[in-house]
């Protein structure tokens, strides 16, 4: 009985793995973080330069905790704002490790907002160029008969490829001190990435990916006579031939402690928690899967760290001179 609960198990890795790189070039093109409302710019490199500070952004997700080759994502973002002959701009870079199955991607991107505040409120648009490498490590693949490896040639089986593209992602932000949106599309060029184990080889395997359509918008509403605020957001994605939608509530005590509940349309229950430092964030969110993936699965463990560099404000303070005799 032990070996046929293995044996199914292992069927559902398989087939999960199958279906992951039949469809990765639209399904697994971004992450889907669940604490996407802290890192914005993950999706969107309009939200660059959005602190009044050096930012620094730490996420990883570890996904369905249990199968081999599951999902693994982990990014860093830094970004800070800036002024240029009386314009305002975001400024930042970004990097991606995500390995899925048997492949690993890369991603490095410069990101580049241009603002325009409006009274209390600011509108960005961004964009951001970069690379996507990918790598297929075929010498990890296994068929189901050890004679049949290296028959299929739409499948590199015995060798490792790998190829680099142009990639690219755009958006607008907007943002007020009680609520924010925005819209992005990521991977704009639908990159086409040659698999190839050497640079000369002529064989080839192709490898396509489609842009992503996120809109994303939350708030912050305090509670009168109170230390709690609530904090509401929510995430609709659109890729090639399918959808997504994602919410989370979280409720803040006295700016410092967070804790709130999401939920990922036909996937995931979620549960965080988060705690606000002097300059820093630190979360963790666990996903439970609510399909019948859940059988073999613990479910899915993302942490996310920020921190805030302050920068001196030299504009205000250019014409400010310190007295010795205060010193």
């Amino acid at each position: 009985m032990t070996l046929f609960l293995h044996d199914i198990k292992r069927l559902l890795v398989l087939a999960t793995m199958s279906v992951a790189v039949v469809m990765g070039a639209w399904a697994q093109s971004d992450a889907a973080f669940s604490h996407f409302w802290v890192g914005p710019n993950y999706y969107n490199p309009a939200a660059a330069g959005e602190h009044s500070a050096i930012h620094m952004n730490v996420g990883s997700r570890l996904q369905w905790v249990g199968f081999k080759r599951a999902p693994m994502n982990f990014y860093v973002t830094v970004d800070m704002p800036y002024k240029l002959m009386q314009h305002r701009f975001g400024v930042g870079v970004k990097a991606e490790f995500e390995r899925i199955g048997l492949f690993t991607n890369t991603r490095i991107g410069a990101q580049i907002a241009w603002k325009r505040r409006f009274g209390k409120k600011t509108l960005s648009v961004g964009i951001q160029p970069g690379i996507y490498s990918q790598v297929f490590h075929g010498k990890d693949a296994v068929t189901t008969d050890d004679n049949s490896q290296g028959d299929d040639p739409a499948i590199p089986i015995m060798k490792d490829v790998s190829g680099t593209s142009f990639d690219a992602n755009v958006g607008v932000f907007f943002t007020h001190p009680r609520y924010w949106a925005g819209f992005a599309v990521t991977h704009v060029t639908s990159p086409h990435i040659e698999l190839k184990e050497r640079r000369e080889s002529v064989e080839a395997w192709e490898f396509n990916v489609s842009p992503g359509y996120y809109f994303t918008a939350g708030g912050n509403i305090p509670i009168n006579n109170t230390l709690f605020e609530i904090q509401p957001s929510g995430m609709f994605a659109m890729y090639q031939k399918a959808w997504t939608a994602q919410i989370a509530t979280m409720l803040r005590y006295n700016r410092m402690l967070n804790v709130g509940v999401g939920y990922r349309w036909k996937d995931a229950v979620t549960a965080f928690i988060g705690v606000n430092l002097k300059d820093a964030y630190i979360g963790y969110a666990y996903d439970y899967p609510v399909t019948s993936i859940s059988k073999a699965t613990f479910g899915s463990h993302e942490v996310f760290v920020t921190y805030n560099v302050k920068l001196d404000d030299r504009e205000k303070n250019k014409n400010k001179q310190k007295s010795v005799r205060l010193m």
